[in-house]
């Protein structure tokens, strides 16, 4: 599936938080070493201002304001400035981190307090972003200038190098990998087992060698019932031989990186199923499986108007 711009900007601004959460967490404990603090210049000044803002500057905001929507107060007008504070905060911060890292532990302290007043910026004006700006946007604009501010992001992108999402993402990784967890280690073995069998939702794992690895809704009723003797079965040894290459086509094409995910639904007992799968990649990129969903969706077919929460 083709990704629009709101895909791109908000990737860019999910891996930028993630940056800053590890470096806050990272020098808060100990102080800053010089090597981390060169690969964060380097992220922040060639990736979030160089490449992230330009994206909006060049491509979004100009028309945005030609669909009406005013460059000064309200929304845009808001973002505009913030851009320019980001920048004044991102100077002072590699005056301190050049510093840094050139060897002058006395600009430690100085850098970490312009950088946590940087991080919280961004991730304030990323949260208008994501929820006020860009629905405006979506909103105002038809498909051809989609497609059109999809193509000014690339050409962006291509000005500064070539696979320059792979190589910033790479950069992200590296300085992310060491310092922060991700949000699931907060929870034990038995917490995340039972969110996933609380969901409305199916869930069954085959990893990169097609072998089923987990299923959800164990003891509960299923809308495919399956056993524990599934488990480390090649996944075509699960479904009926004559839908067995178009399972094969799906794996293949998810490892290939052809698609990301298929969807079908189909009626039966008097229900209408969504059945999905999303190819599941590591951190680096790597096909680790296939996640196979089955929703029953016949009452969220027949919903009409609106129940707010708690009604």
């Amino acid at each position: 599936m083709q990704e629009t711009w709101t895909d791109l900007l908000i990737a860019d601004h999910e891996q930028t938080e993630r940056v800053i959460d590890a470096l806050e967490k990272a020098w808060r404990e100990k102080a800053p070493e010089a090597a981390l603090v060169k690969k964060a210049l380097r992220y922040f000044s060639e990736f979030a201002d160089a490449c992230h803002n330009q994206k909006e500057e060049q491509h979004l905001f100009p028309r945005l304001s030609a669909a009406g929507i005013p460059g000064q107060g309200g929304p845009l007008g808001v973002m505009l400035m913030e851009h320019e504070r980001s920048k004044q905060l991102l100077e002072a911060f590699c005056e301190f981190g050049n510093r840094v890292a050139g060897g002058d532990s006395t600009a430690g302290s100085e850098m970490l307090s312009v950088f946590l007043e940087y991080g919280e910026l961004l991730k304030n004006h990323y949260w208008k972003e994501n929820d006020i700006l860009y629905p405006m946007g979506r909103r105002a604009f038809g498909p051809d200038e989609d497609a059109a501010i999809v193509e000014g992001f690339l050409q962006i992108e291509a000005s500064l190098g070539p696979d320059t999402r792979k190589r910033y993402r790479a950069l992200a990784l590296e300085i992310t990998e060491e310092t922060l967890e991700d949000l699931s280690a907060a929870l034990d073995r038995s917490a995340i087992a039972a969110i996933l069998n609380s969901l409305p939702i199916e869930l069954s794992f085959v990893d990169a060698s097609d072998c089923v690895r987990y299923f959800s809704h164990e003891s509960r009723a299923k809308i495919f019932p399956r056993s524990r003797g599934v488990i480390g079965l090649k996944v075509q040894n699960c479904h009926p031989q004559k839908s067995v290459h178009m399972v094969e086509q799906i794996l293949a094409d998810f490892k290939a990186d052809r698609r990301r995910d298929a969807d079908f639904w189909i009626d039966m007992g008097g229900k209408k199923l969504h059945i999905r799968y999303f190819a599941v990649r590591g951190a680096q990129g790597e096909y680790l499986g296939c996640l196979e969903t089955v929703q029953d969706i016949t009452a969220i077919q027949h919903l009409t108007g609106q129940k707010r929460l708690l009604d």
